[in-house]
């Protein structure tokens, strides 16, 4: 009974030991390269997932890939633009094993499939160095642009990826490998790039704001000029206006000057009372005598030397002598003098 147990035991090792040697896995995102004897058969690339059958080794060896995407960084490499400037870029790209039976021959000089992959990504670094010559292609200015949407680091980028794709029988295709994206990490300025980007800064900003004041002033010169037309338009029109107004009020007062003409002596009364209005305020108390230029009109005998059709202040009328009349009947060429205005 022991011993079959025994016989039981080791025929469970032994097969299980074949089936081992027989048989492999592929995972949904493994793709695997089936050789015999070394070389890659008809049907040598198997993409299936599942549990598969196989000859034991030597007759038969799988190699397992991962099919997912794989992220390289390459180191920073100086770079120089069209405008021959400095800078520094610094790159990745993504990649994967697309093609696994050319992979496995391009490789598989490595003992594992770890080798296969730092052999692919030392490749891949080698060509992606050559292809950031296309940094050549573009200026400075282009790769740093001011405004947003302006820069052409996204146009740099598919620029290397093409450069790297289409390298003739040094392409990543060749190899079974497919690169799905390059992109710039960072661009960095050498300390001296850095000092004539920001004088060309400087510059640029100096001519903007020139260009700013120089706009300005124009716009200044040309509100001046239609403030100062404006002006004169309503100064011209003020003053036809005014002229208007003045030979109208000359046109009405022409009838009072012939009037002032024909009477001097009543134009020296008015002017003597526009005097009295406009000489003395509302609230001035003045003692004044009458001997005075214009006080001789508030003189007691001033009233008494008047004739009919006689004014006050007729150069004749204060030499003549006035007739007596008696209190039972007042003088009929006597004139009462009424003065209205200020304080008198």
């Amino acid at each position: 009974m022991r011993t079959l147990i025994i016989i039981a035991v080791s025929v469970l090792i032994v097969g299980g030991f074949l089936v081992y040697m027989s048989s492999y896995t592929v995972g949904f995102t493994q793709a695997a390269v089936v050789t015999t004897f070394g070389e890659v058969g008809k049907h040598g690339v198997v993409k299936d997932e599942g549990f598969h059958l196989k000859w034991p080794s030597p007759i038969q060896n799988v190699t397992l890939y991962d099919k997912r995407a794989r992220f390289l960084q390459a180191k920073s490499e100086t770079q120089q633009t069209s405008d021959d400037r400095q800078i520094v870029v610094e790159t990745f790209l993504t990649w994967r094993v697309d093609e696994p039976e050319l992979f496995y021959k391009r490789f598989r000089s490595g003992s594992n499939v770890r080798d296969h992959y730092a052999q692919a990504e030392g490749q891949l670094n080698s060509l992606l160095r050559s292809a950031m010559s296309a940094v050549s292609n573009y200026a400075l200015s282009e790769l740093f642009a001011p405004g947003p949407g302006q820069s052409k680091l996204g146009q740099l980028e598919k620029d290397i990826h093409d450069r790297l794709t289409t390298n003739g029988s040094s392409s990543p295709s060749e190899f079974g490998i497919d690169v799905m994206l390059v992109g710039i990490n960072s661009v960095v300025l050498p300390e001296d790039t850095t000092k004539q980007v920001f004088d060309r800064m400087k510059e640029s900003r100096k001519r903007l704001a020139a260009k700013a004041e120089s706009e300005g002033e124009a716009l200044a010169t040309a509100i001046r000029s239609a403030a100062e037309n404006s002006a004169a338009r309503i100064r011209e029109f003020a003053q036809l206006r005014a002229s208007q107004i003045r030979a109208r009020g000359d046109i009405e007062a022409s009838q009072y000057l012939k009037t002032l003409n024909e009477d001097p002596e009543l134009a020296n009364f008015l002017a003597f009372l526009d005097l009295m209005r406009d000489g003395f305020g509302q609230k001035v108390t003045m003692i004044l005598p009458t001997s005075m230029p214009g006080m001789g009109l508030f003189a007691p005998q001033a009233a008494e030397q008047i004739r009919r059709g006689e004014l006050p202040f007729d150069s004749d009328a204060a030499t003549r002598t006035v007739p007596t009349h008696t209190t039972d009947s007042p003088p009929t060429d006597s004139k009462v003098l009424t003065a209205q205005g200020g304080n008198k």
